[in-house]
């Protein structure tokens, strides 16, 4: 069972996507086929079937991974042909050579396969012909650019929602967290419930790391997109987000890794320890208001009070027990205070 879950994904890709290729695989043929008059034009239909993307920036790397690959291939398969013939352990060197090159050249993974492949192919099929050789290179290049202008005439989809969705769950989890270090420095925790507490802050990377990835894909779909300038601004406002969260899961799991390792019953009632699980509070608070919309704010205005975190704690005399740990919280605080609040108190 484990294996069959490999072969199958979570989620099909779009429709659009499987129509566009198979569009750009049936005219890279027909084109390749009447400019190079050959009745296989086996590789401008591969070629196309690997440049459409679901955006165009990924469709010109595969082009050029297509591209490079095979007139690297073309070239080994041709010298090799040439100089020993297409007796079998000559294509069997010929792909061992192949794999070499591509390690030797650090290529990427694309290059690196397509460079025996096409080795492989063309001595197999063409073998001392440097005619056939041309033809196949002329056959890639005209697939690669059909596969990319298919991409282009056909809308490459849209990726900034999923983003948008990750960046809004890591703000949701964010703020629970703060409010749950909060808590335990105004009510006593058991061990368990100081693990539990230690864990969901760590879980805040996973879920930094996720949105992380989507914010790349959606920026990667919006390069070269015709629709970007629809869609920018959106992307513009999850990705200063997600700057200040990155610094704020950081903070957020120092400080449940202080309060699991130095904790004791006597937080709840330290009077700084409980102005700390104000500041919290108040910081979950503000977090959630970033991770509005502007029209979603301006429908709601937040009161000054609950908007900006109190002024900055004094410390007058630090509790012989609890001063380490107070010292580390104050810190990570002030540094959250600056990424939510940041100049001049406003969200």
């Amino acid at each position: 069972m484990k294996f069959v879950t490999t072969l199958v994904i979570a989620r099909r890709s779009p429709l659009l996507q499987v129509l566009k290729t198979s569009v750009a695989a049936v005219i890279a043929w027909l084109v390749a086929g009447f400019v190079v008059q050959q009745p296989l034009p086996i590789f401008a239909a591969i070629a196309a079937l690997l440049v459409v993307q679901p955006s165009v920036t990924q469709s010109i790397e595969k082009g050029l991974e297509r591209s490079i690959g095979v007139v690297a291939g073309v070239v080994i398969a041709l010298g090799a042909g040439q100089i020993f013939g297409t007796a079998t352990w000559v294509i069997l060197m010929v792909i061992v050579l192949a794999v070499l090159v591509a390690w030797l050249l650090k290529l990427s993974a694309g290059s690196a396969n397509q460079i025996p492949i096409s080795a492989m192919l063309v001595i197999a099929l063409g073998g001392q012909n440097a005619e056939y050789a041309v033809d196949r290179i002329i056959e890639t290049i005209i697939g690669a650019m059909i596969g990319l202008i298919v991409n282009l005439a056909i809308v490459a989809p849209v990726i900034v929602s999923p983003a948008h969705t990750a960046v809004s769950l890591l703000t949701k989890h964010t703020a629970a967290a703060l409010e749950s270090l909060a808590s335990a420095l105004r009510v006593p925790k058991t061990d368990a419930e100081l693990k539990v507490l230690l864990a969901d802050s760590r879980h805040l990377k996973e879920l930094r790391d996720a949105a992380a990835a989507a914010l790349r894909k959606g920026t990667d779909s919006l390069t070269l997109n015709p629709r970007r300038s629809k869609h920018h601004r959106q992307l513009h406002r999850d990705r200063e987000l997600f700057a200040m969260l990155t610094v704020l899961v950081t903070r957020t799991l120092g400080m449940a890794r202080a309060i699991h390792d130095r904790y004791d019953d006597d937080l709840a009632a330290d009077p700084v320890a409980l102005s700390i699980a104000g500041e919290l509070e108040r910081a979950a608070h503000d977090l959630r208001l970033r991770g509005r919309s502007p029209s979603e704010r301006e429908a709601a205005p937040p009161t000054r009070e609950l908007l900006t975190l109190t002024a900055p704690l004094t410390v007058l005399t630090p509790h012989p027990q609890h001063w380490i740990l107070i010292g580390s919280l104050l810190e990570d605080v002030r540094r959250v205070h600056e990424e939510i609040v940041g100049d001049g108190g406003k969200p």
